[in-house]
């Protein structure tokens, strides 16, 4: 039976998000649920298969911080589980258990307890519109990072190739962290296709592709 999964890499798609469809509230959790349910829909739609072929949406993500930490500059205490980020999180992830199809896979976010600065003010600093003794609390984000979110994509591949319950994977990512598990798919005769949301992927990732497919609008 011809069946296709979709595999979304959430913390990629959140950050396309907002600039593919700049026109839509992005702190709408119930919005941004339907629009992954609705792009899975248009990739179906563009492969020429009835949605009946959907086997399933796996949204991979992190829970949000729930730390209190203390600010580098101002030692102000900051509740991130109070913050409004937090809050959509939470809401987003109750939206989409909710969809049809759709299968949460949640990872775990590492932190250090630290801060970094974020990138804009590195590119700030380097161009000099922006001083060291300019530097505020609003510089700085929490540093972490998502663990096993990757791990759990490569094994889900793993599971839907050996047990034959697809004969298709699209993976909405922009990195090439999948290419172990895209490789082994494609070995064991799977049609493979990525979806990097129209955002530009390096040339020797074609090889370990059958196809790229971007259903989203394409931003300006």
């Amino acid at each position: 039976m011809q069946r296709t999964a979709i595999l979304v890499d959430g913390a990629f798609f959140l950050a396309r998000y907002r600039k593919v469809w700049g026109e839509r509230d992005a702190n709408d959790a119930r919005t941004v649920a339907k629009t992954v349910f609705g792009m899975a829909l248009e990739h179906l739609k563009a492969l020429d298969r009835p949605r009946e072929q959907l086997y399933r949406i796996f949204f991979y993500d992190c829970p949000p911080l729930d730390r209190v930490l203390v600010r580098p500059l101002s030692g102000e205490a900051v509740d991130f589980s109070r913050t409004g980020a937090a809050a959509f999180r939470r809401e987003l992830h109750d939206q989409l258990r909710r969809q049809r199809k759709m299968a949460l896979r949640l990872g775990r976010l590492a932190e250090r307890g630290e801060w970094k600065l974020r990138y804009n003010a590195y590119q700030q600093l380097r161009e000099g519109t922006l001083a060291w003794e300019g530097l505020g609390d609003e510089h700085f984000e929490p540093d972490m990072r998502q663990t096993q979110v990757d791990m759990k994509i490569g094994i889900d591949i793993a599971a839907l190739t050996y047990k034959k319950l697809v004969d298709q994977i699209i993976l909405v990512a922009g990195d090439a962290d999948f290419i172990p598990a895209a490789k082994l798919a494609r070995y064991e005769g799977i049609d493979f296709i990525l979806d990097p949301m129209w955002q530009g992927i390096a040339p020797d990732l074609h090889e370990h592709i059958d196809g790229l497919q971007s259903v989203c609008p394409r931003p300006f």
